[in-house]
């Protein structure tokens, strides 16, 4: 079997143990906070960080261009001459496209390589997700251009359901407006979100309450998941420094569909300076984003 190598970067948010064990190379972006640069190799402890921006701090984040994109390829030809990089979605970075150009620059130059880039439309534990059943595939012995194609025919079935706890967040990355932002806050409604299948951010619904917010992913999980009912052996669910409420959310979804096993992760910086303290973010395989 042809050989290749799996790459991804630091939005899909696994952690680094599972990186190490899986020896999974990662891109980093990078954020500013306090005037500090930090990426993937030197971030803050994550509880650090949403401690920063519980105060006030507020970060900003930087996309990777195509010339830092071609010196991480070129470090993972050495491993490796083919390569599947599974990128955060497009419609949320021009990361995307900036991978996708150093790949393409280095195919031409390097006859003997092959790169494929993989617009992942995913966020998060979400593109982890997708990232994490390439994985098993590649491990079952799926022949390189089958995994291509079977990340291109399934990637639109990885669900994201998420909410957050400040709606000030959402209104700084232009999701919701000021307005709705502080009416929001003052009658305790919380958005339901998903990622469409463009890859964008797209409002679902809004319910007054944490609790019924959460209860509201895995009502939405009900309605989603379909035909992969009893093929979801793994759920993922990524939060903003708040570990209980994740472990509520898993509880939902051990009860009503029977899964046993899950990963969960905090949310990254890179996402988490977006999307703020308090997020919790439900990822699984469905029928319908």
């Amino acid at each position: 079997m042809e050989k290749y190598l799996i790459t991804t970067d630091n939005m899909a948010d696994l952690p680094e143990e599972y990186l190490a064990e899986h020896q999974l190379p990662a891109m980093s972006l990078t954020y500013v906070l306090d005037g500090k640069s930090y990426d993937a190799e030197k971030s803050l402890p994550y509880q650090e960080f949403y401690r920063k921006m519980r105060e006030g701090c507020m970060p900003t984040t930087s996309q990777i261009n195509p010339e830092e994109a071609r010196k991480r390829f070129c470090d993972y030809l050495k491993i490796s001459k083919n390569i599947i990089h599974i990128a955060f979605s497009g419609g949320l970075s021009g990361t995307y496209n900036s991978v996708r150009i150093a790949a393409r620059e280095l195919e031409e130059e390097m006859p003997d390589c092959r790169i494929t880039v993989v617009d992942s439309l995913s966020a998060s534990l979400g593109e982890g997700l997708l990232v994490h059943k390439a994985l098993e595939l590649q491990t079952g012995g799926m022949e390189y251009d089958a995994l291509v194609k079977w990340l291109e025919d399934h990637k639109k079935n990885v669900c994201h359901n998420f909410t957050v706890d400040d709606l000030f967040h959402l209104y700084r990355g232009g999701r919701v407006s000021k307005t709705a932002a502080v009416i929001g806050t003052m009658i305790h409604l919380k958005p339901v979100l998903h990622v469409d299948e463009e890859g964008h951010l797209v409002a679902l619904s809004k319910v007054r309450g944490r609790k019924k917010s959460l209860n509201a992913l895995v009502d939405n999980m009900e309605k989603q998941i379909g035909s992969w009912r009893n093929r979801n052996d793994t759920v993922f669910i990524s939060h903003g420094d708040c570990y209980e409420d994740a472990v509520y959310v898993k509880e939902l979804v051990r009860k009503r569909f029977g899964i046993e096993k899950f990963l969960i992760a905090p949310v990254g910086p890179t996402i988490g300076a977006h999307s703020g303290p308090g997020t919790v973010a439900l990822f699984f395989m469905g029928d319908v984003r």
